[in-house]
């Protein structure tokens, strides 16, 4: 018998919307692990926050501003994080946002700009890190922030569902091409967590307590249980588990009536 590693020393992560909530938290998480970690997000100043949290860990961290809906800054910052690095061990695609539109009031713009941040960053992040953990004798970890909406019909606005359900698709997918090459793809699915986008939601009684009267757990989620389940897929105690979605949702998406 023997236990197996959820250590990340030596590891490199990729983390894209690392500068507030979840991101921040899940880089933050991978360096207490032991990885150094590539920070990712539009706002550098959001950035070097995290930044200095890492280096004070003692990790190593590579603030690089970037817009992960181009491809050329994709592409830019992917190469970078290879030439300081030298590899890529784990990739998390956080990177995404919200328009709480009815489905008969959603505008074009707000649908490209939804899936331009939310789906297709995530392909070309992967696609890109992807080539190089192909090319790596050690392959890599690649982790899709999902959300429950891309499983059960919420409140959420129907475009925002519609990418989480195809970051969960696309996950199963690259899962099975990529396996070969030794990459392990997988999500996970969040409920509702604490972070500066969903205060103004829950600071709102009754919105809160439609969401408990769904979850088993009957509490929001905290920010640091994210962490364990990130940290968990990217480690080698998560080798033989890929195409998987792990939903982090307090029960939410057992319930019933």
């Amino acid at each position: 018998m023997f236990l197996p590693s959820f250590e990340l020393e030596g590891k490199t992560a990729v983390v894209t919307g690392a500068g507030r909530g979840i991101g921040r938290a899940l880089a933050i998480g991978l360096a207490e692990a032991g990885a150094d970690v590539a920070l990712l997000a539009r706002t550098e100043g959001d950035l070097n926050g995290t930044a200095a949290e890492i280096i004070g860990l003692g990790r190593k961290a590579l603030v690089l501003p970037a817009d992960v809906t181009k491809r050329e800054q994709v592409h830019k910052a992917i190469v970078e994080v290879k030439s300081h690095f030298g590899k890529i061990d784990i990739l998390v695609n956080n990177a995404g946002m919200n328009i709480r539109s009815k489905a008969l009031e959603a505008t074009d713009e707000e649908w490209q700009t939804i899936m331009d941040t939310n789906l297709k960053s995530a392909f070309m992040m992967s696609q890109e890190a992807g080539e190089i953990m192909r090319d790596q004798s050690s392959g890599g970890k690649i982790i899709n922030i999902a959300s429950v909406a891309g499983h059960v019909a919420l409140r959420t606005g129907v475009v925002y569902a519609a990418t989480k359900a195809g970051l969960m698709q696309m996950t199963k997918v690259l899962a099975m091409e990529w396996g070969q090459y030794g990459i392990n793809v997988n999500a996970i699915g969040p409920w509702y967590f604490k972070t500066p986008l969903t205060e103004n939601l829950l600071s709102d009684e009754e919105y809160v307590k439609d969401i408990l009267a769904v979850t088993p757990l009957k509490r929001i989620g905290e920010l640091p249980e994210l962490v364990g389940p990130v940290v968990f897929l990217s480690s080698d105690a998560g080798n033989y588990v890929t195409g998987q979605t792990l939903f982090v949702d307090g029960g939410m998406t057992i319930h019933g009536f």
